[in-house]
């Protein structure tokens, strides 16, 4: 499902936007840089899905742009027979950040969903944003043109929440084939959850605020499901799941709202309580994000604070934009990678079938996965909540604070390495340092498993039933 959350610079206590969320897939996650990269003339991308995934479609190629933008992404190996590697967004160097959250539409527009579906898929759409947008907007009309011209290929329906330093847009696709998506705009004073997306009440035309296809409103009245003499037109409840904010999505939004009311307003220690809250946050929260969104003088020095898994038990340590690699601990591996457990580090049966050879480089696979020491973490705390669960938090959240002592020290250093025209110093200086910060992290958390392990046996508290054990959640 995925979650996301946008803050605007009006409650912020730093005086910026914050965009935050998680990936909710059960396979692998890996952090990585995409490099600015060139394109030939005339080179094309694959996108769609395939016949296998779960509403079937057809692979399809579009056109690649000149130069893509460099950014920073969680990629995964799985999800309804997507084709991996799949992403749920992330951070450009122009500063646009993205976040997918699924949106159900309604159960007619799924039943019409053609089987030869063609066109982008989330994947598609989230990569192609990071890859191509300069700002929020963008993002929005370059969604709009792709469904426009190629269709678009979903798994029963979708959305984003597209942000920049300025203002944030929650865009959502439908099902169906019939190229319907809508788009609201948050601005400095917007406070907005997603988990489904959702959006309201929307104009009889597009304006500023809202924008959607021409036949958008139309199609509804052809298909029965609209009568504008019975009032306004409702997206929820016309097109999506007509549950409006679910009691997670409300529950959080007004959490946030009286923390906005605060005199301190909200600062980056609320915006990852909002994603590590035990409430919203557990296993099925693959990773977590926090992304500051501020313009930057150089675009190196743009951060995305990032968790291996869902941030209830592990923390959220800062990445920039200007690295040039990402520890091996934190890219991919075997564990729970879809297709490995038919694969081996061995090539003696490749010249038969080459997909038996791993996909994961062997010296990769010889480091800790940090999604699997995490989870084991995790799943020790929820063993035994009292006390490891709250021990955990507490510990990751004084870490989160230091880190973020540190942060402005390092951005600052970077900065003046920069502006002497030492590019190559500066990112030689975010690279060690984050890399440094996450390794860290990453002994510590091998540290607080074995001891929590120890403690969960003597206390013969070792879950061995059928039934994992887990905090109580709002969703």
């Amino acid at each position: 499902m995925s979650y996301g959350i946008y803050v605007g610079r009006n409650h912020s206590a730093d005086g910026h936007a914050w965009l935050a969320g998680y990936g909710d897939e059960p396979s692998s996650h890996w952090l990585e840089i995409a490099p600015r990269a060139q394109h030939a003339p005339d080179t094309t991308i694959e996108v769609g899905v395939s016949p296998s995934a779960d509403l079937p479609g057809m692979r399809s190629t579009i056109p690649q742009v000149a130069e893509t933008f460099r950014h920073l992404r969680v990629s995964y190996s799985y999800y309804l027979g997507v084709p991996a590697p799949i992403t749920n967004g992330g951070l450009n160097e122009h500063g646009v950040a993205v976040r997918d959250i699924w949106s159900t539409s309604r159960k007619e527009l799924i039943a019409m969903t053609p089987p030869d579906q063609r066109g982008p898929n989330y994947s598609d759409l989230a990569r192609l944003v990071l890859e191509r947008a300069r700002t929020a907007r963008e993002g929005v009309d370059l969604i709009a043109a792709l469904i426009a011209e190629h269709g678009y290929s979903c798994y029963g329906g979708n959305s984003h929440i597209i942000a920049d330093p300025d203002e944030a847009w929650v865009v959502i696709e439908f099902s169906g084939g019939r190229k319907l998506w809508v788009a609201e705009r948050l601005g400095p004073d917007s406070i907005r959850a997603s988990r489904p997306g959702y959006i309201g009440v929307i104009p009889d035309s597009p304006t500023k605020d809202f924008l959607f296809p021409d036949h958008f409103i139309s199609f509804a009245i052809d298909m029965g499901w609209y009568d504008p003499a019975q009032g306004s037109f409702d997206v929820n409840a016309i097109y999506g799941d007509g549950k409006g904010r679910w009691k997670g999505v409300a529950w959080v939004e007004d959490e946030m709202h009286q923390r906005a009311a605060r005199p301190e307003k909200i600062g980056l220690h609320d915006m990852i309580w909002a994603i590590a809250t035990e409430r919203l946050t557990g296993d099925t929260a693959g990773y977590g994000q926090v992304v500051p969104l501020m313009h930057r003088r150089h675009d190196a020095l743009r951060v995305m604070w990032h968790a291996p898994v869902g941030a209830v038990t592990a923390p959220l340590v800062p990445v920039f934009m200007g690295m040039t690699d990402i520890p091996l601990e934190f890219g991919i591996h075997r564990y729970l990678t879809t297709g490995e457990s038919a694969r081996f580090l061995d090539a003696r049966h490749s010249g038969r079938n080459a997909d038996t050879v791993s996909h994961v480089p062997q010296g990769a696979e010889v480091t800790h996965s940090a999604v699997a020491v995490h989870k084991r973490l995790m799943h020790l705390a929820f063993q035994m909540p009292e006390p490891l669960l709250g021990e955990f938090y507490e510990h990751w959240r004084r870490l989160e604070r230091c880190l973020g002592s540190e942060l402005e020290d390092v951005l600052k250093t970077a900065e003046i390495l920069r502006d002497q025209k030492e590019e190559r110093l500066a990112r030689r200086l975010l690279t060690v340092q984050a890399s440094t910060w996450l390794q860290n992290a990453l002994q510590e958390a091998l540290i607080l498993g074995d001891a929590a392990e120890t403690r969960v046996r003597n206390c013969g508290t070792l879950n061995l039933s059928s039934t994992p054990m887990k905090p109580a959640q709002v969703w």
